[in-house]
């Protein structure tokens, strides 16, 4: 099986063809460039490399969320557009776990971090059990704690109970380092500056695992999942909770001078 892979949830932009045994190819830049100007280049550039044709992919993998909404919204566009012209399925994989893929075969707990702004991150917690096949022992990612948005502190806590070795990695460490080295009762250690970041080669062969198990949408189906509301959602939010606290004032103002 060859797919496509996308992440743009984060910083790093990565993009990557990869086959059931092989990445055929692999594009990722961590820098602060907006991802609209460079998603697609980097797509066209790996096509032309390889000199692939883009027509005999069987399906096209993406970051699923959560993430930057920004990236998440040019990276799902990016992916269905692509779907629906070439007619091919999406294989949406929850980007904390395309992140903590690529500790394969690592049994302690691994939590990946991104920065969810307002001393938040966005995680889960994850690890690898063995599952014989035949005669190979084969590493499967196993979900500990489903992905989530939550304070920085309440996660800390969180793990301290475990009482497990963790490893960290994600955009989120540079942010809330600090926290972590604080308050952490547990071993942990952060992984290593090549495997810290998404990288869609990872996320193109747990897209593979994803789609042999059935877990494939069409285009027109896909939406990113953001696990909290966006800022416009929550400026609304806050509009009509104080509309509806000064519609109950009002009424109660009303009330109370008919009985006077």
């Amino acid at each position: 099986m060859r797919v496509l892979a996308i992440d743009s949830s984060g910083i790093t932009g990565t993009v990557a063809i990869v086959e059931n045994e092989i990445t055929i190819a692999v594009y990722t830049i961590n820098h602060k460039k907006t991802h609209s100007l460079t998603l697609l280049p980097m797509i066209d550039e790996i096509v032309a490399m390889v000199e692939e044709d883009l027509t005999n992919i069987d399906a096209i993998v993406v970051a699923g969320g959560p993430g930057s909404f920004t990236g998440l919204r040019i990276g799902s566009a990016t992916a269905k557009g692509l779907g629906l012209a070439l007619g091919k399925p999406l294989i949406s994989v929850p980007t904390l776990e395309g992140l903590a893929y690529q500790m394969y075969g690592c049994k302690d707990l691994i939590c990946p971090l991104m920065d969810a702004r307002r001393n938040q991150v966005y995680t889960g917690i994850y690890t690898f059990v063995d599952r014989q096949v035949e005669q190979q022992i084969l590493p499967d990612l196993q979900i500990v704690e489903e992905q989530m948005a939550i304070d920085i502190e309440d996660f800390v806590e969180k793990l301290n109970k475990y009482g497990r070795k963790a490893v960290f990695l994600g955009d989120g460490l540079p942010v809330y380092e600090q926290e972590l080295r604080k308050g952490l009762e547990i071993p942990f250690y952060f992984g290593p500056s090549f495997l810290n970041r998404q990288n869609a080669a990872a996320l193109g062969v747990l897209g593979i695992v994803y789609y042999q198990k059935g877990k494939w949408e069409t285009a027109a189906a896909h939406r990113p999942e953001y696990l909290r509301l966006t800022q416009a959602e929550r400026e609304r939010a806050e509009r009509e909770r104080a509309e509806r606290e000064r519609a109950v004032r009002e009424r109660t103002e009303r009330e109370q001078v008919k009985r006077e």
